[in-house]
């Protein structure tokens, strides 16, 4: 899903695969500074009492209090017009452009209304928040500071400063930050909130749940840290215990883009239950405009939805997320492409790497590269190798096809792979396979190339694999992207095994060769990443390991209906992966010898 893992609300999508979509709720920082700023300047704005700009400011003032942001902007604008250099003008209309979601100008207002008003340290605030929405924790985190250095002992402003930090993965300064401040103020909801999110994503949930239950506690309303509470609950994998905090959350909030962030967390609960109907409807949130995170499409062609006639006509289908998410959701693709019937014409936009695996897999269909890029603060997707998007009858996120196509487990096929792997390079890594050790072979994965946020949490630390590296009769392969030669020679040194490295391939960017490398395996195992996800893909054995409440499991213990030959190994509680290693260990070990 997009954004998939997870965000955290601690003091405030996806869909990255080890985890259900969550996005920040504004990093964790307070969403109400910009209240807070205005009762500060109205405190300040006595002074303009004699200047011709006050009428405009004032219905400014009052077009803000009545949640006009229109209006807001067009009185700020006058009275800029009057006076470019009125702090407070430019204040407001930086209120008024977030308020609209136009958070490129609202920043650059809000810029100009600091230059000018360096005392009002609360603007600063509001500065910190946009730029947590739009993904720059260092620049927030300067703005932060200088709040901090004007409001010594300010709780918000020690609260935003450790969101920022939790972020940007230093963690300990975080912790560092919330300490003296919760010591000042032991009743503050909100920095026990954001002190449970650092810690939790530290993985240590025990202190995680008492911190947020200590907040609800002292504010049985805040819809944060009930929310956040449901996350952890659901990374335990108890989800039916996750989903009523995550409804009583959504009752107590108003911010339009916190509810759009709540919603899509509840869909992937629901989809963790098996209720898939009801999950992938809700799970359309993460398109709404108010969505933190949310894709925008250079796209001008009517959208598909469910239920519509499609047969004989042109549609394009436009990957979104992460890569994992693009070859999960694949798994529609021959249901589509029946639907559309002979006479229909499929159009595929997938990451650059997957265009070669995608236009074999699916020959009826045309396959192109997306491009991603950053405009007015938002990611926009491109389609550079669609000439003339006027013969596409209809268009749609690759997500939103599950709506029609899997409202139901049963229905997922029992299908042995729904995309080819090049059967010549298949049969040259088998040759190339008998230059490695004696035994089986099986390909290793064992972390995600995405470090953001806390994904690391979805995965062991590599020490904890020695049980399944110490079994005999097996040649392990190196199937992992990205960085591991720490991780080879740890597997040498402590554990005298050698991860054979296949030679000639870049396991990162040859993604139609490693599709031909997992298929010559005997086997291949480890988390879910995009790797493993192409290998099941491709029809590849595969053995996962993943949390309690993975939602792509579906609500399933005994199978995986995504790759129907793929085998689970999860535990029961989270985290404990020494339990999971143990397991696959002793699966391995029988399954050498069978």
């Amino acid at each position: 899903m997009p954004r998939q893992a997870r965000p955290s609300a601690d003091s405030g999508q996806a869909l990255q695969i080890a985890a259900p979509p969550k996005t920040d709720l504004l990093g964790g920082v307070t969403p109400d500074g910009s209240r807070r700023t205005l009762e500060s300047l109205n405190a300040a704005m006595g002074e303009l009492k004699a200047m011709a700009v006050q009428p405009f400011i004032q219905r400014a003032v009052a077009a803000i209090q009545a949640e006009d942001a229109q209006g807001a902007a067009e009185w700020a604008l006058k009275a800029l017009a009057t006076d470019e250099r009125n702090g407070f003008a430019w204040c407001l209309l930086g209120m008024a452009r977030e308020r609209a979601g136009d958070f490129v100008s609202s920043i650059t207002a809000y810029e100009s209304a600091l230059q000018l008003l360096p005392e009002q340290a609360e603007i600063a605030n509001d500065l910190g928040r946009l730029a947590m929405r739009m993904g720059m924790p260092q620049q927030a985190e300067g703005f932060f500071r200088h709040f901090l250095a004007h409001r010594p002992g300010h709780a918000e402003a020690a609260n935003n400063l450790a969101c920022a930090l939790r972020v940007l993965g230093r963690r300990a300064e975080a912790i560092d930050v919330l300490r003296p401040a919760i010591q000042e103020a032991p009743a503050n909801a909100m920095l026990w909130n954001s002190l449970a999110a650092v810690v939790a994503e530290d993985g240590d949930t025990g202190n995680a749940e008492l911190f947020y239950a200590e907040a609800l506690r002292l504010d049985p309303r805040f819809a944060k840290a009930r929310y956040n509470l449901a996350n952890l609950l659901a990374d335990r994998g108890a989800v039916a215990e996750a989903l009523p905090h995550v409804e009583k959350a959504l009752k107590a909030t108003k911010a339009e883009d916190e509810r759009q962030m709540m919603l899509l967390a509840r869909s992937t609960l629901l989809v963790a239950l098996g209720r898939l109907a009801e999950g992938w409807d809700g799970y359309e949130a993460r398109h709404h405009p108010q969505f933190a995170d949310t894709l925008q499409f250079a796209v001008e062609r009517p959208l598909w939805g469910p239920g519509m006639d499609i047969a004989g006509k042109s549609m394009l289908v436009i990957g979104e997320q992460g890569l994992g998410d693009e070859i999960l959701f694949a798994n529609v693709f021959p249901d589509l492409i029946e639907r559309l019937g002979p006479e229909g014409r499929l159009t595929i936009a997938v990451e650059p790497r997957l265009v070669p695996l995608f236009a074999r897999s699916f020959p009826q269909a045309d396959v192109g590269a997306h491009v991603t890029i950053q405009h007015g603060g938002r990611s926009v997707r491109l389609l550079p190798f669609l000439e003339d998007a006027s013969e596409t009858d209809l268009w749609t996120p690759m997500g939103s096809l599950l709506r029609e196509f899997r409202r139901s487990v049963a229905a997922y096929p029992d299908r042995p792979r729904f995309l080819t792997a090049d059967p010549e390079r298949v049969a040259h890594w088998r040759g190339v396979l008998e230059a490695a050790p004696a035994g089986k072979k099986v390909g290793l994965l064992w972390k995600s190339g995405t470090a953001r946020g806390a994904r690391h949490r979805y995965f062991s630390a590599f020490e904890q694999w020695a049980p399944v590296l110490r079994q005999s009769g097996i040649a392990f392969v190196n199937l992992q992207y990205g960085d591991c030669a720490e991780e080879l020679a740890l597997a040498k040194a402590e554990f005298g095994v050698e991860i054979w490295d296949p030679p000639g391939i870049d396991l990162k960017q040859d993604l139609d060769d490693v599709a031909a490398l997992a298929c010559a395996l005997d086997l291949v195992a480890g988390f879910s990443n995009a790797t493993f996800n192409i290998a099941a893909a491709c029809g590849a054995p595969a053995w996962l390991i993943t949390t309690p409440g993975a939602w792509p499991r579906l609500g399933c213990t005994d199978r995986y209906p995504w790759y129907p030959q793929a085998k689970v190994f999860a535990p029961e509680t989270y985290g404990d992966w020494d339990t999971a290693m143990a397991q696959l260990a002793d699966a391995l070990g029988a399954w050498a010898t069978a």
